[in-house]
């Protein structure tokens, strides 16, 4: 058998968008006990795009992921992968997609050459296990034994095992976690060449700016359902405003309810809206350059002695934040 094609072949290899999208999901629900974790849930993913799925933790985003790759079986509900149903076509199914798992647990004792080259051998085509080691930027650890790898040559032998089958359709389950920034940054530059080639992407990851960067569309999960869908600019455009501008007050206790009167600061012309978090005050706020004058006044008007003051972007964390009330990283 041969051993396929170079990898540089085959992320130009454009795949044809075929009939339908690559992932539909209607009505799915799966119970654990006692416990809905996925809830009639509706999801359809076109061909050739990445989408990005969050949530926190209980969310049903990891139950819904093992149900899309035939991990789980769900209770309810029809699951169409490429068109095909895990029950009749799981063969065909295996050959067309990818997976890298949150935690891969590979045989400790085999080399990374020798781990690639078994799971390149579960396929009929693929891509050469030189071409894989070095997408994994791991060539300089081709006979070392996966048990005295890293944590993030680990993560990147999952990836090069779960690109070995030269997939149509790829899970990644937070694929960059324990990565240094610049293996981070190629492993972006690698989904970005799969996405454009039409390959689809189903992504779930811990970092806003990961999705923001790589993803046409985000769900955001929360017991069980999805409460937010859109591309990424749509979603931050629900929080209000442009930016956020987070302070807090000094010299009394920060969970002592009353001491800022936030009605006048949501009559300043430009802030959309307020919330507080643990002693932080976060306003939504849309011409920075004129509310933040004002709200320096009205804090002193109040009487209040500022701790802390800094501003930032909307972003999809802040959309998290105000949909689920916490930051996705603080599970």
């Amino acid at each position: 058998m041969s051993d396929g094609v170079g990898l540089a072949e085959a992320r130009a290899r454009v795949v044809a968008p075929g009939n339908g999208p690559s992932l539909l999901l209607r009505g799915v629900r799966k119970a654990f006990a006692d416990v809905q974790a996925v809830d009639g849930l509706d999801l359809e993913v076109p061909r050739g795009e990445c989408f990005g799925l969050l949530g926190p933790n209980g969310a049903g985003k990891t139950t819904t992921i093992e149900i899309c790759e035939g991990l789980t079986a769900p209770d309810e509900g029809t699951v169409e992968v490429l068109g095909l149903h895990w029950r009749t076509g799981a063969d065909e199914l295996r050959q067309r997609i990818g997976i890298q798992l949150q935690e891969t647990q590979f045989p400790e004792k085999l080399t990374v050459e020798e781990t690639l080259r078994m799971f390149r051998s579960f396929f009929k085509h693929g891509i050469p296990v030189d071409e894989s080691i070095k997408t994994a930027q791991l060539e300089e650890k081709r006979k070392s034994r996966v048990g005295g790898l890293s944590g993030g040559q680990k993560q990147r032998l999952a990836m090069a095992c779960a690109l070995v089958g030269d997939p149509e359709l790829l899970f990644l389950d937070e694929p960059t976690t324990g990565l240094d920034p610049q293996a981070r940054r190629h492993l972006w530059d690698l989904v970005d060449e799969l996405k454009q080639a039409g390959r689809t992407i189903i992504l779930t990851t811990h970092y806003m700016d990961e999705a923001e960067q790589l993803c046409d569309r985000v769900a955001i999960m929360d017991h069980g359902k999805v409460i937010a869908l859109g591309t990424p600019q749509q979603l931050i455009g629900t929080v209000g405003g442009e930016d956020i501008v987070e302070f807090a007050v000094s010299g009394v206790d920060p969970h002592a309810h009353g001491i800022v009167d936030a009605a006048p600061l949501l009559a300043i012309e430009g802030v959309q809206s307020h919330r507080v978090d643990a002693g932080l005050h976060q306003l939504s706020v849309s011409e920075l350059h004129r509310a933040v004058p004002r709200i320096f006044a009205e804090l002193k008007e109040q009487g209040l002695h500022l701790s802390e003051f800094r501003t930032h972007s909307a972003s999809l964390e802040d959309v998290f934040v105000q949909l689920t009330g916490r930051n996705l990283r603080d599970e």
